[in-house]
Formats: C-alpha cells, sequence, structure tokens
C-alpha cells in the first residue's frame, strides 16, 4: 500500500471524477473510496479513463457499518459500480452498533479468500475491538484507518497498532491541524514547502499511510509533493509535541 494516497470523501460525481484523475496524473497509484461515498462509479471510471494498468493501483474502498449482515451483496455493488472484479482493500468503515463484531470481520475474511478483495481491514476500531476480532478469527485487520494529524497523535496508539500487526492509515491530517501553527511555518519555511507539506511528510516520516482530499488541482499536485525533502529528527519531534494542543 503507497504510503500516499488520495482521499474523495465529499467528492461526488464529475468532482469525483476529476479528482481521481488528476491524482493519477500527478502520481498518485493509491486511491480511498468507500460505499457512503457515493463516488465509487466515477473513481472506477476515472481510473480506467486513466490509461493506467489496473495492477499499479491500489484500490480501496469501505463497508458501512450499517450494512452489517449484507457484506456479501454489499461489495458485489462496490465492484459494479466500480467496474472491477476486486478491490485492494476492504474496510469495515465503522464498528457496527459500536461493537467489534466479529461476525462481519468473518464475512470479510472470506471474501478476502475468495479473491474478492486482496487485503481486508477496519476503520475507527479500538485496540480492544480489534484484539476481540483477533481472538475470535485468529486473523488481525491488515489495516486500521482512523484519524490522524499532529494533534492527535498518539505513540502509544500507534505501538499498539505494531504490535499487533495492523498498519495504521490515517485520514484528516490536515483538517484536524492547525496549518498557522508557527512550528509548522517555521518548519516548512526551512524546505521551501507549505505547513500542509509538512504535516503530510510528517507521516511519512512515522511511516503512517496518510489519504489527503483535495479538489483542487494545485493542492492534489502539492498534497504528493513530498519526496524531495525529510524533516530532520529534531522537527519531527516539534511536531510530535503538538499532539493534545
Amino acid at each position: 500500500m503507497p504510503l500516499v494516497g488520495f482521499g474523495t470523501w465529499q467528492l461526488r460525481g464529475k468532482e469525483a471524477y476529476q479528482g481521481v484523475r488528476t491524482a493519477l496524473d500527478c502520481g498518485y497509484r493509491h486511491i480511498d473510496t468507500a460505499t457512503m461515498y457515493r463516488n465509487e462509479e466515477e473513481t472506477g471510471r476515472a481510473i480506467r479513463d486513466s490509461g493506467l494498468d489496473r495492477s499499479d493501483i491500489f484500490l480501496t474502498t469501505k463497508l458501512p457499518g450499517g450494512n452489517a449482515g449484507r457484506e456479501r451483496a454489499t461489495l458485489a455493488a462496490s465492484l459494479a459500480a466500480l467496474g472491477m472484479d476486486h478491490v485492494d482493500l476492504w474496510l469495515v468503515h465503522w464498528p457496527p452498533g459500536d461493537t467489534a463484531s466479529p461476525e462481519v470481520w468473518r464475512q470479510l475474511l472470506a471474501c478476502r479468500d475468495e479473491g474478492l478483495a486482496r487485503a481486508v481491514g477496519v476503520s475507527n476500531y479500538s485496540v480492544s475491538q480489534i484484539d476481540e476480532l483477533t481472538e475470535a478469527t485468529g486473523e488481525a485487520p491488515a489495516v486500521n484507518q482512523i484519524p490522524w494529524s499532529p494533534p492527535e497523535h498518539d505513540p502509544k496508539l500507534l505501538a499498539a497498532m505494531r504490535e499487533r500487526d495492523v498498519v495504521v492509515e490515517g485520514y484528516s491530517p490536515l483538517k484536524g491541524t492547525d496549518l498557522s501553527s508557527p512550528i509548522l511555518a517555521e518548519i516548512a519555511a526551512g524546505h521551501g514547502v507549505t505547513p500542509a507539506q509538512v504535516v503530510l511528510r510528517w507521516h511519512v516520516e512515522h511511516e503512517i499511510t496518510v489519504i489527503p482530499k483535495s479538489a483542487k488541482p494545485d493542492r492534489i499536485a502539492a498534497n504528493i509533493d513530498l519526496f524531495g525533502f525529510s524533516l530532520k529528527p529534531a522537527e519531527v519531534a516539534r511536531i510530535d509535541a503538538m499532539a493534545g494542543r
């Protein structure tokens, strides 16, 4: 799974199609959608129209927690909308009824084993809920997609996920961050980049997958332009210290 992906939440219709096309043109190879985003059709069409090989793109979609009991039908509808025979990652979007729901997890594992998804995981799950799934089935989720940004940085949670071999994928990395922070401004100036790029690069430094979303072509391009600079350990530590602010 590429460390930097393109999020499509709130993008609909033509805006979703053009956003994904722009992202792919800018070099993204990881696209994140979901049943509840109602843009799977546009996402799939944009991928096909890009001319890229399907095997070069990592595609995620998600099962709404409210669709517990309709897992197979939901994934079949997603694949039909996307125009594909599999996704690379299928997530439970949130815990159904605020519970871990091992039976839902068993259905995801079964669909994975049938080749409908290359990997399966969860989103917005706690450590204890992940442990419940693992204890019930013997398999931990490959990924837990959760909110992550400098103010939400939680080293203990990150360590707990890694102890369980669960990849942390962060969403809303910029929404949850004060991009006018003097700390971010100073670090950004030192590298000739924007505070937003510093935040996204900070995720990369921590090896946390990040999926920024934008409909603006210039921001889509800037959000993946993260590999021409790196943060010094002291800079990473300063950003880590923003947690809880």
